[in-house]
């Protein structure tokens, strides 16, 4: 059973949408599902999903029972970074998909993990074993994956409540006017294009720092920290100030770039079972550094 009491801040907020910002583990239809299932509690009792949850409220959620894995392993190579028995942390490449979804049955990073280790967090339910944040199928870098389900459960704790270093570096559009600051900007989904997320403030609050490492002229290279894991958060903070991600054709503009060039490379966070803070780094790819070096 996971218990979870509001803090001030989610005052008023709708229990599946407070629930799906603080137990990221779980997307937001399978909260609605289990909170219609009768499996989650406000105040002992049984509620709706629309049901508005009050500063110092307990909520309590039954985890779903162990599923058998549906998902097929499939021999597909990793970059592991580190690996335990408690946790793997992969270098994800461009163009991997992480979890099966819809057009994305096969081929997966999940399908991947299933062959490299059959004890994974079954958390997520049989098609997100072991999956406690994601990265765009486009994003390369630092992705942390739990063999079991106290680490997931440290590990989620850890990302709601920003407790883990999340450093990104974006090739840009142009040259910024500031070197550095704050973009704190809250972030929801497009009205009408429902793939796209858009700087909204009725949306959910989103913080990124960025850095500018190096001007390149036409590009920019740009380290952004996250401060908030929101959908496309750097790429919708960074097309606001006038500057998409290179190879961003959802917001920027198709050009000849093979992808988005955003890579997770730092992550940092506290080990689950040794309580010791550890900080990874993916190299730069390829197709990365290509971009930075093109006339």
């Amino acid at each position: 059973m996971i218990e979870v009491s509001v803090p001030n801040e989610y005052g008023g907020w709708r229990l599946d949408r407070y629930l799906a910002a603080v137990l990221p583990q779980f997307s937001r239809a399978r909260l609605q599902a289990l909170i219609r299932a009768g499996e989650v509690e406000l105040g002992g009792r049984p509620v709706r999903p629309r049901e508005m949850v009050r500063p110092g409220d307990l909520v309590r959620l039954t985890e779903p029972a162990p599923v058998e894995i549906a998902t097929q392993p499939e021999e597909i190579p990793l970059a592991i970074l580190f690996e335990d028995e408690d946790l793997l942390v992969l270098d994800k490449p461009p163009g991997l998909v992480v979890h099966p979804g819809a057009g994305n049955q096969e081929h997966t990073l999940v399908n991947a993990l299933l062959h490299h280790c059959r004890n994974l967090s079954v958390i997520g339910g049989k098609q997100r074993p072991g999956i406690v944040h994601r990265l765009d199928k486009d994003t390369s870098g630092c992705l942390v994956v739990a063999k079991n389900d106290a680490a997931h459960h440290a590990l989620a704790r850890q990302f709601a409540g920003r407790e883990v270093t999340k450093i990104y570096l974006a090739l840009v559009r142009g040259t910024l006017k500031r070197l550095s600051g704050k973009i704190d900007l809250a972030v929801g989904r497009h009205p009408v294009q429902r793939k796209k997320m858009r700087v909204d403030p009725r949306g959910r609050s989103a913080q990124t720092d960025y850095r500018v490492l190096k001007s390149l002229g036409r590009i920019s290279l740009v380290e952004c920290v996250l401060h908030s894991g929101r959908t496309h958060q750097i790429r919708v903070h960074l097309f606001h100030l006038g500057h998409p991600v290179v190879g961003d054709a959802l917001y920027g503009k198709k050009d000849n770039a093979p992808r988005q060039m955003l890579h997770a490379w730092k992550l940092g966070f506290v080990h689950p079972r040794t309580h010791q803070r550890l900080l990874f780094e993916a190299p730069i790819p390829t197709d990365f550094r290509a971009q930075m070096n093109a006339p």
